[in-house]
């Protein structure tokens, strides 16, 4: 069974994204004085009393509009309102009741779900502000005054939700999924891919650059597994990040690198590898991500049987330091070859968490040592006593050694070498740590 859903609704610049960070403790939506900053779904966990559920923060709801931006937005509010178990509506008592909040209270009636009431900006403690009596005309209830900023008030509205939950479920338990970062320069097709990833219109789709500012997660079962897809914003180069909502963007995308087990590294096939998409493909190889390169607009290159291979080859070349990463060619407006992402994220994702025993390792070290002799210096040897595994995603090995500066960089990489001819380990970085006699562990 899968934890509770509250979704987070109202109108625009109510403060939703601020009161989201408030009860998850931490900044993931971004807050901005600005309407219309918060464009999707975003999910986190939260958890009060013992009791974990999720929380969905939308953007803000424009009852009329022709704008397609907040017509989109609309609709993604809409979606999270039919998912959630219970539904927190957020007002503003500086303004008191709008017509606008009307209206978005006479849609979450008609959805039958659950609602609580929250009526944000109560900055000040003690005597009740009369205009909070107003709210009560919305029709949802007893309104709770609460406070994003100082977080007045946000346990008697979490202690509202919860009286809507369903029993818990001995079952609800830590996530299995594979969590897939999709990552990109704008306009490479990332939200287009998740969205046919999960046949649904799950993230804003615009030809406009950076219109996906959040990272948003989204959950998918199939017959190859469980996963959770994370949409993130197209990471720009960075004298182009000029305001304070696209840096945060940036470093959402990067966070997003951070949680994901596997990343799928978006290019243009019409453009190649650009400096920019190496800078992004490092983002991951840095923090030590399984990864696949994902080409994506092939159905718009002239192609003929040498085509692919002299892209590979030019990838190859331009991701050299990632080479270890499988590279696959769609077209996620067609669907092209996108079943095969299923088999290679599980694939990766295997070979990032594969153990190997010291004794396999040591096999590979002498039969690697036997080959091609340690390096010397002055009359120094190299001498490599043993190696072991000390960790997964990715795999971390430790190797003792006499002298930790004999050991040059280009024999490592030949023991790595070694190493993947043996076991694999596609798709996934490698860690190596040198130590020598007298090292203390770290």
């Amino acid at each position: 069974m899968s934890k509770p859903l509250v979704a987070i609704v109202g109108r625009p610049n109510v403060g939703k994204s601020m009161l989201f960070n408030k009860l998850i403790n931490k900044r993931v939506s971004i807050v901005e004085d600005t309407p219309g900053v918060t464009r999707d779904r975003i999910y986190e966990e939260c958890d009060w009393n013992g009791r974990t559920f999720d929380l969905v923060d939308t953007g803000g709801i424009e009852p009329t509009t022709d704008n397609e931006i907040l017509l989109f937005m609309r609709e993604q509010a809409r979606i999270a309102i039919d998912s959630a178990d219970v539904i927190v509506l957020v007002t503003d008592i500086t303004t008191g009741v709008t017509a606008a909040d009307k209206d978005v209270a006479n849609m979450l009636l008609r959805s039958k779900k659950p609602v609580v009431l929250a009526v944000n900006k109560a900055d000040s403690i003690g005597t009740v502000d009369p205009t909070l009596y107003e709210f009560y005309s919305l029709g949802c209830g007893d309104p709770i005054p609460v406070s994003a900023v100082h977080g007045h008030g946000t346990g008697d509205l979490l202690d509202a939700c919860m009286e809507y939950f369903p029993p818990e479920d001995e079952n609800e338990e830590e996530d299995d999924a594979i969590r897939v970062a999709i990552i990109g320069k704008p306009n490479v097709g990332k939200s287009s891919l998740t969205n046919l990833i999960l046949g649904q219109q799950r993230v804003i789709v615009s030809d406009v650059a950076g219109t996906t500012r959040d990272a948003i997660d989204s959950r998918l079962e199939n017959e190859y597994g469980k996963y959770i897809f994370i949409d993130t914003a197209g990471i720009r180069r960075r004298s182009r990040v000029g305001d304070r909502v696209e840096k945060f963007s940036v470093m959402r995308a990067q966070m997003a690198i951070e949680r994901a087990d596997v990343c799928l590294i978006m290019i243009d096939a019409r453009e190649g590898v650009t400096e920019q998409d190496t800078k992004i493909a490092g983002l991951a190889h840095e923090a030590g991500k399984a990864s696949i390169v994902v080409v994506n607009k092939w159905d718009l290159i002239e192609k003929d049987s040498k085509t692919m291979d002299s892209m590979r080859k030019d990838i190859q070349r331009d991701l050299s330091f990632m080479s270890y990463a499988p590279i696959l060619f769609i077209s996620a407006l067609t669907g092209q070859r996108t079943n095969r992402i299923f088999e290679l994220v599980n694939f990766v994702n295997d070979q990032s968490s594969m153990r190997i025993t010291t004794g396999m390792l040591n096999n590979v070290l002498a039969d690697a040592q036997a080959r091609v002799q340690p390096p010397t210096d002055k009359g120094r040897r190299l001498k490599i006593y043993y190696m072991t595994q000390t960790g997964v995603k990715p795999p971390n090995f430790v190797i003792f050694c006499n002298n930790r500066e004999l050991f040059h960089f280009s024999y490592q990489r030949y023991i790595e070498n070694q190493i993947r001819a043996v076991f694999g380990l596609e798709g996934t970085p490698i860690r190596m740590v040198i130590r020598q006699k007298g090292d203390k562990e770290g």
